[in-house]
């Protein structure tokens, strides 16, 4: 399974999900969707904006959690 650390990311740079959507203009639904882990598929250039964003690799911005699977 994989999991989406945009959550914690945001949470250590103290930004909101509104903070995101103005930096990178992505929708404030796909954001919500990422921040909840309830998101099914994501492109590249969403993870591209969200990683220049908040200066992350997208290692950081999502991980693989083996025992889920």
């Amino acid at each position: 399974m994989i999991k989406c650390n945009l959550a914690v990311l945001l949470a250590d740079r103290k930004l909101r999900v509104a903070d995101a959507a103005r930096g990178t203009g992505l929708s404030k639904t796909t954001l919500h969707k990422l921040y909840n882990e309830e998101s099914t598929r994501i492109d590249f250039e969403t993870m591209g904006k969200l990683c220049i964003f908040l200066d992350c690799t997208v290692c950081e911005l999502f991980e693989l959690k083996k025992n889920n699977l």
